[in-house]
């Protein structure tokens, strides 16, 4: 797993009062000044150039910045920052000395955080919503998306819940769009703003080529629905949501969580969908990932998931038979029947992602999608095993 924040070892020349500052890391000691000026160089070498804004150091490498100490900010990186590579973005907040990893240049899955703050209060949480005003939080995003590169090529927004920004949401995606033209966008959400109709049409009016939001629906039953997600009206304003995305022809992802809550109804779930949200682009059953509200209501919510592929195998093939393209995340090859390991996708962000160490002679190993990080500390299958195919 990458610690992508984390608190500074050492950071001396920003005051404990200067604002954020988002930079982009280099190694390249031939910058420009006019871009070195907004960059943080990472020192691998005792020859420092000058004109950068920040200078950066491992905490092997921080005699480096015995040179320029004192002559321009410099920051002290903990080993877990090892993975920085030229062209990530980086935000120092100089008020707590930390800082954080808003942008990896070599990887497909970088999120973006929108918002803490959520309409729902799910049970198996993986970013406990927090009632705060954390509109900073999108200060930051729209100064970043102008620093990405346009080779970008997948970028999600997620919360918290990203829509609660209203306008400035749809603001943040046409903007995207206008800087980021071939980035395919993936949006987490819980769809009820959707039923909004003045809303859902300045999505829409976007225009953006490759835009799918993902949505939760986690039952075929309101009630259940309503439950797991612990808020009124949930399930009515998610499927308007839904009905208004496709109607506009906007991308959608149906998203179902598979826990003890959501398992003992998935087939009939599947069923619903078939009938009803035939025209869905995507279903996505997932994983249980433990960790936020999760790991509090485990209790409630583990089932082995080596326990329930039948009912999942059910769910697959009633999907399949309607035609509805569907993918299974989050689940270890060896716990799924031979009939769902083709609908298997390596779906763990790269930084979570880890394997168990039974799991080195495994001859699935390199198409299994592992584990996250929390399930190997916590909790995962009693059923994990190698599997041969010779």
């Amino acid at each position: 797993m990458l610690a992508l924040s984390g608190k500074f070892e050492e950071l001396r020349g920003l005051p404990e009062g200067s604002p954020r500052e988002l930079l982009r890391v280099t190694t390249n000691r031939d910058t420009p000044k006019v871009l070195a000026r907004a960059a943080a160089y990472l020192c691998d070498t005792a020859d420092v150039p000058s004109g950068f804004r920040v200078y950066l150091a491992l905490e092997h490498n921080r005699r480096h910045l015995d040179e320029i100490s004192g002559k321009a900010p410099t920051a002290v990186l903990p080993a877990s920052a090892s993975f920085l590579r030229d062209g990530d973005i980086i935000r120092l907040s100089p008020r707590n000395a930390s800082y954080r990893v808003l942008f990896r240049v070599h990887s497909n899955h970088n999120g973006l955080l929108l918002t803490e703050r959520c309409n729902h209060y799910c049970l198996m949480c993986s970013q406990p919503p927090r009632d705060v005003n954390d509109d900073w939080v999108m200060d930051d995003v729209e100064r970043l998306i102008p620093m990405l590169p346009i080779t970008t090529r997948q970028l999600g927004f997620t919360g918290g819940e990203p829509t609660l920004h209203g306008e400035r949401f749809v603001d943040l995606l046409a903007l995207t769009k206008r800087l980021l033209p071939r980035t395919a966008i993936h949006v987490l959400s819980n769809g009820r703003r959707f039923a909004d109709t003045r809303f859902v049409e300045g999505y829409a009016a976007i225009q953006h080529p490759d835009l799918m939001v993902g949505i939760p629906l986690y039952s075929d039953d309101p009630v259940r629905h309503n439950y797991v997600v612990q808020a009124d009206n949930a399930f009515d304003e998610t499927i308007r949501g839904i009905l208004n995305l496709k109607r506009l022809k906007q991308r959608v992802e149906l998203r179902v969580v598979l826990h003890r809550q959501t398992i003992d109804r998935l087939p009939k779930l599947a069923e619903y969908i078939g009938r009803n949200l035939l025209f869905v682009d995507q279903v996505a059953l997932m994983g249980l990932e433990i960790t936020g509200f999760t790991r509090g209501n485990l209790e409630k919510l583990w089932i082995d998931p080596y326990d329930y592929r039948s009912t999942l195998e059910s769910a697959v093939d009633i999907l399949a038979g309607y035609r509805v393209p569907t993918a299974v995340y989050n689940h270890q090859l060896c716990v799924v029947t031979d009939r769902v390991r083709p609908f298997c996708v390596q779906s763990i962000s790269d930084w979570k992602n880890e394997y168990l160490p039974v799991c080195a002679t495994c001859d699935l190993r390199a198409q299994c999608g592992g584990f996250f990080s929390s399930g190997v500390r916590y909790r995962h299958s009693d059923h994990i095993r190698p599997v041969v195919t010779t």
